[in-house]
Parts: structure tokens; C-alpha cells; sequence
């Protein structure tokens, strides 16, 4: 025993020679206290612990030490220690931990003194939505409620002096109670009737401030807050006001339809919509999905919103209703008007020339097909072609396909033209395999004309296609022949 005793001293001795001369190093004070702990030496802990908190360590010291206290139930210790350690290092974060530690143990109104004590510590003009201090979790039991209500309504003001809106989120979140919504309308209505008083156009805070007010129920009142709302047009022209106010009338919208069931002024809030300066496109379309089953007025609203935006998405809309109405000659005219508006757009071709084929007018769809061809600019004239092609392939006009492929040749002599005429050509099953000659001529056009190309990476490609087929359906000297023309390996 006496030699164990000889044996902690000495180690007792080097670690406290260790810390006095390097105090800066945490690792040597957890060793130290560690090494007392075990000793169930819990005093000499406590000693060293004290001496390692004048040196100010970090935040993970000092939760150390707490957690040592709490491991022997000293709970009114563990709070010294944090109150010291929240002056120390003064940060948000170890407010909430300090005011958690109250609430996991009980201490509810600590709990609320700590957030208090919290923002008279930082002021107005610290805080903000990046650094606030997070309501406290008393919404466990009705008798917590209260207190939560007492809680907003003693500092709601702070909150709103710094704009805290997480603040106003969270406790609309919540499941409903009647006191928190009073003591919220009590509270921060007149804060917005304020700032909206004070910059009428400011779209935030109306759509914050109707969201309250619809809170009690009250259509009058809540329709009457929506036209003072709609009543501040954007002052400038500029995109980002004329999005939030156009929001304003859409939801106004979607209230009159879905909570005061009004369905007429409901359609006098949607043709506002409809002309708006901007965002047209997306309100006629909130305003047509409301008037869809009005067929008159659905059409009325798309042909104006056409007539004064056009745009893709009204136009494919419009066409899709009349197709759903099996209404095919409006259809075209609808067509004839898309493609006025965009020439070049080959998806809108596409589509017109396939819906004649499927109305079995093969003639106008293949009329279609040679305008769009003809057109001077295109978006995707590659993808337009191989409709073209496909469409002739499906009629089974095997000549008019072949033509379409030599006039397509005529203005490119691209290697997937080349590859996918040959294809076309062995796909084409004929007597006496005339289909692999005409593909092999086919082969050798294309070697013909790419061999002079820039791009020689293009005719290796090809060469390799080519010999593909000749292995698979040509003899000795054909593969021998397509074996020459290869580029030498490196």
C-alpha cells in the first residue's frame, strides 16, 4: 500500500509539473483529472478542474468539467460552472446549450430567465435571423402552452424589432391553439399594419400580415386586407416587384375559390391575372385551370393570352384542350398559328405532321414535312429529317425515303447520315440481296466523299462500319478491299 501511495504521488507530482509548466496543453489536464477521477479522488478532480478554468480553455474543456458534475449529481455545481462559462465565451450557441441543461432538467422558468438574461446580454443590434436564439421547447403538455404563451407575449417585440420571421413560422407551424394565434394577432398586426404604412409595396409583409388574418376566419375582413393589398401596383417596371404582387392576386384567387366559395369574383380576380404585365404565360394558366369547365370562357382566355404573349407552353395547352375535344380543325388553325410565331421550332412540326398522319391525311402531313424542311432557320433540323424519314419509312415508300436521304446528302455529308443510309439500305429486304449491293454502294459513296474531309476521324468511323458489314455479309475480297483502306496502326 505504501508503495502504490509513493507510486500516485510521484505521478501526482510529474502531471502537476506538466501543467504549470505547459498550461496550454488541454491533453496534459484531461490526463490529470482523469488520473484523479480513477482514484475516486473526486475533490483533487474538482481542484484541478478549477486550476485548468483559470487558464479560460476551450469550450470543450469547460463541457468536460460539467459533464464530471453531473456524473456525481451535482447539478447546482454544473450551473456555476456554466454560468462562468457562457461570460467566458460568450457565444449563442452556449446560451442555448446553458438554457437546454435548465429545461432537460426541469427548470422551466430558468430555462426562460437564460433566454431572457440571453437577448438583454446581446441587444437589438446583435441579433439577427443568422444568430438568434431559438424559442424554447415548452409545447410538451397544455400546462407548457401557457407558458409559451407567456413566453411570446413578454418578448415578441424584441423579435420583431429584428425581424425574426423564423419566429412567426415556427409558431403557425404548430398545431392550432387558440391562445398563441390571439397573443400573435394581439402582437404583430400592428407591427405590420406599421411597416406596411411605411412602404405600402413592401410584398413580404402583406403576404405575412393576410396570413394572420386569415388565421381568424373572418372572409370580410380577410378579403378586405387582400384589396388593400392588390390596391399598391409596383411603382417600376421591374420583374421581381410585378412576381410578388401577381402572387398576391393568385392566392387572392385560390381564397375567394376555396375559402369564401365566391366563384364569380373569383373570376373577376383571374382575368386580372390574365393581364398582368408580367408572368403571363403562368397566370393565364392558374386562370384556365380554374375556367376549364367554362368552355367558352377557358378558349376566350387562352386566344387573348396568345393574342398577347405568345408563348410555347399557352400554345401546346390550347391544342391539347382541342385535342381532348376532338376539335382537329381547330387544331390546325392553332398549329398554323404556332408555327407562325416560331418558324424554326421543329418540335411544332413534329407534332402538326404527326397529328395529320394519325387523322390519316397522309398527303397534308407529308406537305408539312416538305415546309419544314424548306425553312430557312431551324432549331433541330437533324432530329426534323429523321421524322421525315421515318414517316416515309412507316407509309412504306421505300423510293421517297431513299429520296429524302440523297437530298439530305446534298446538304450535309455528316458520317450518321452516311451510316444510317446504309442501314436503311440492308434493312430493306429484296430479291436476289440486292439490299447488301445497295448498302455496300452506299459505303463507298461515303468513303468517296469523306475521304477528302478535314475531319479524318469521321472516315475511320465510317471505315470501321464498313468492315463490320463486309465480315458479316461479304466475301474474301470485299474484306480484303475495306481491309486497304484502313489506317495503319500505331
Amino acid at each position: 500500500m505504501e508503495m502504490r501511495n509513493r507510486q500516485v504521488n510521484h505521478a501526482r507530482n510529474l502531471w502537476d509539473r506538466a501543467v504549470t509548466i505547459l498550461p496550454r496543453v488541454n491533453q496534459f489536464w484531461y490526463k490529470y483529472t482523469y488520473m484523479e477521477e480513477m482514484l475516486e479522488n473526486v475533490p483533487g478532480a474538482r481542484a484541478v478542474f478549477e486550476r485548468w478554468m483559470e487558464w479560460q480553455p476551450d469550450e470543450q474543456a469547460w463541457q468536460t468539467y460539467i459533464n464530471f458534475e453531473l456524473r456525481y449529481k451535482e447539478i447546482d455545481r454544473a450551473r456555476q460552472i456554466y454560468e462562468r462559462f457562457v461570460i467566458t465565451h460568450p457565444e449563442v450557441k452556449h446560451w442555448i446549450k446553458y438554457a437546454r441543461f435548465e429545461e432537460n432538467h426541469g427548470f422551466i422558468h430558468s430555462a426562460r430567465q437564460i433566454y431572457e438574461r440571453a437577448v438583454q446580454f446581446y441587444g437589438d443590434d446583435h441579433l439577427d435571423e443568422n444568430s438568434t436564439l431559438p424559442l424554447p421547447n415548452l409545447k410538451r403538455t397544455k400546462r407548457n402552452m401557457t407558458e409559451l404563451v407567456s413566453y411570446i407575449s413578454t418578448h415578441s417585440i424584441i423579435y420583431l424589432k429584428t425581424k425574426l420571421k423564423s419566429y412567426i413560422k415556427l409558431i403557425l407551424s404548430m398545431k392550432r391553439n387558440m391562445a398563441i394565434e390571439v397573443v400573435l394577432r394581439k402582437l404583430l398586426c400592428p407591427n405590420y399594419e406599421q411597416e406596411i404604412l411605411q412602404n405600402p409595396t413592401n410584398y413580404d409583409a402583406w403576404f405575412d400580415y393576410i396570413r394572420l388574418v386569415e388565421g381568424e376566419g373572418d372572409l370580410d375582413v380577410t378579403r378586405e386586407t387582400y384589396e388593400r393589398a392588390i390596391a399598391n401596383v409596383p411603382p417600376s417596371k421591374s420583374k421581381q416587384y410585378w412576381r410578388r404582387y401577381i402572387y398576391l392576386w393568385i392566392n387572392y384567387a385560390l381564397f375567394e375559390e376555396l375559402e369564401a366559395k365566391d366563384y364569380e369574383r373569383t373570376r373577376q380576380s383571374c382575368s386580372h391575372i390574365k393581364y398582368s404585365r408580367f408572368r403571363r404565360s403562368g397566370c393565364c394558366s392558374h386562370s384556365l385551370k380554374f375556367d376549364k369547365k367554362n368552355l367558352t370562357s377557358a378558349r376566350k382566355i387562352l386566344g387573348t393570352s396568345i393574342g398577347m404573349c405568345p408563348r410555347d407552353k399557352l400554345f401546346r395547352g390550347y391544342i391539347d384542350l382541342e385535342i381532348q375535344l376532338r376539335e382537329f380543325d381547330r387544331c390546325r388553325r392553332l398549329y398554323e398559328k404556332f408555327l407562325e410565331f416560331g418558324p424554326e421550332n421543329c418540335v411544332t412540326w413534329m407534332k402538326f405532321a404527326e397529328l395529320e398522319t394519325l387523322l390519316g391525311d397522309i398527303g397534308r402531313a407529308r406537305a408539312i414535312y416538305e415546309l419544314a424542311i424548306n425553312q430557312p432557320r431551324l432549331d433541330m433540323p437533324e432530329l426534323l429529317w429523321k421524322a421525315y424519314i421515318d414517316f416515309e419509312i412507316s407509309q412504306d415508300e421505300t423510293e421517297r425515303a431513299r429520296q429524302l436521304y440523297e437530298r439530305l446528302l446534298e446538304r450535309t455529308s455528316h458520317v450518321k447520315v452516311w451510316l444510317s443510309y446504309a442501314k436503311f439500305e440492308l434493312n430493306n429486304q429484296t430479291e436476289e440481296d440486292m439490299n447488301i449491293r445497295l448498302s455496300r454502294r452506299v459505303f463507298e459513296k461515303a468513303n468517296e466523299s469523306l475521304k477528302n474531309s478535314v475531319e479524318k476521324e469521321a472516315r475511320v468511323l465510317l471505315l470501321e462500319n464498313w468492315k463490320e458489314f463486309e465480315n458479316a455479309h461479304g466475301d474474301e475480297s470485299s474484306k480484303e478491299k475495306v481491309s486497304s483502306k484502313m489506317p495503319p496502326e500505331n
